[in-house]
């Protein structure tokens, strides 16, 4: 048989292939028998130049649009993500011979047009939650201090899973976003009550002392109840066991940092930025304001 062309059927490039009739090219003997052109151009039979014999060959042989193929399925070894491993398998498979070639099919091909997404969905998730914090509270400087204790979720997250030895793959993505929450979460509960106390006069300093001392039993309760409930995750055996350890891992780590930090950090945050923005008490801008309107 010989290839002499291609053909677009149905959106795939199929092959154009010809060959003998079939009673010639039954046997081994029949094959010999057909005459092929030489160096030179002259017509002499196959048997003049090769011999058979008989090898055992595949069973089956699988076709991928119109080539022959076959699939290798496996899982990243541990503590490798997948898109690590998919990098090595194409470093690997540059080094075959000219003429193989590959492609990538199901969860692998998704994950390979999703593997620049990561970026744009951490910054959209961060841009929601701040603007959502902007519309509620009408100012821009509370929101930022709730979004300054993120980072350092995030970074909890981070050590955790580098610590047991975790891939950075898409499951742990998914447990870092969900860290910009409850992170964000745990610093409304103080910043709230710290911004009610100073806009009843308390100086800066007082409001975010007293709001993180008042505040630190609920944040302690709410947050342990929250990592107890993610501790099966990181404990699940089985069937994409892997995949819950991720999220589990990564969500506990960060949520011990965003708690045991943030309880110290945000009130400095409140303090430091209200302070660099100097601003004043909504009370007593209310009070500056009916002031100037009576002169």
């Amino acid at each position: 048989s010989s290839l002499i062309s291609d053909f677009a059927n149905a959106g795939r490039q199929q092959r154009v292939v010809v060959q003998a009739e079939q009673s010639s090219r039954m046997t081994p003997e029949s094959v010999l028998k057909l005459y092929v052109p030489n160096s030179s151009g002259t017509l002499v039979p196959l048997g003049a130049f090769v011999s058979t014999h008989w090898e055992q060959g595949p069973v089956q042989i699988a076709r991928y649009n119109g080539y022959p193929a076959f699939r290798i399925s496996g899982d990243a070894a541990p503590g490798v993500s997948t898109g690590e491993a998919m990098a090595e398998i194409e470093r690997i498979v540059s080094e075959l011979p000219q003429g193989i070639g590959y492609e990538w099919t199901g969860l692998s091909y998704q994950e390979r047009l999703a593997s620049g997404q990561a970026v744009g969905l951490f910054g959209l998730a961060l841009l929601v939650v701040f603007l959502l914090l902007v519309a509620l509270y009408e100012s821009w400087a509370i929101p930022l201090v709730v979004m300054l204790i993120v980072p350092v979720g995030a970074l909890g997250s981070v050590l955790a899973v580098t610590a047991v030895g975790m891939p950075n793959d898409v499951y742990f993505k998914v447990g870092l976003i969900t860290i910009i929450g409850l992170a964000a979460k745990n610093a409304i509960l103080i910043v709230e009550f710290a911004k009610e106390l100073w806009d009843q006069g308390h100086s800066l300093r007082d409001a975010a002392l007293q709001a993180a001392r008042l505040r630190f039993r609920p944040i302690v309760m709410t947050s342990l109840a929250f990592i107890l409930g993610v501790v099966p995750l990181t404990l699940a055996t089985g069937a994409g066991a892997a995949s819950q350890r991720a999220i589990g891992t990564g969500v506990i780590g960060g949520m011990l940092s965003a708690t045991l930090l943030g309880v110290v950090l945000v009130p400095i945050f409140f303090v430091w930025v209200l302070s660099a923005l100097r601003r004043k008490p909504h009370a007593q801008q209310i009070a500056d304001d009916q002031q100037l309107s009576e002169k």
